[in-house]
């Protein structure tokens, strides 16, 4: 009795399928073809823009360089100042946590 029972409702599943449509193309959804949405691609420019801050704010003269030109008996210790060494890391670490936001956000 329980395997008819089985067998029965077995045979009333309905395959979304045949062997019939094998080779056949089916339509997929204009809307579901691309993953990432318009507002991913707004998340991906603002990190973008903050990776380039963050570089932009690493730039400066090397530890060596007077006035633009070098020198090798004097030091230069704005290679150390906070800008360079604190702010524009901070900001390309945001930026990169920011991009991995706008990859795995979803529409």
């Amino acid at each position: 009795m329980l395997t008819t029972y089985i067998i029965h409702k077995m045979s009333n599943k309905t395959n979304k399928f045949s062997a019939a449509d094998f080779g056949k193309e089916t339509e997929a959804s204009k809307e579901n073809t691309f993953y990432f949405g318009k507002e991913n691609f707004k998340w991906m420019l603002i990190g973008l823009a903050c990776i380039v801050v963050g570089f932009l704010l690493m730039m400066g003269p090397d530890a060596n360089t007077v006035d633009g030109k070098f020198d090798p008996n004097s030091w230069n210790d704005d290679i150390f100042s906070i800008r360079r060494i604190r702010i524009a890391p901070l900001f390309v670490i945001i930026g990169f946590a920011i991009e991995v936001y706008a990859i795995l956000k979803k529409k």
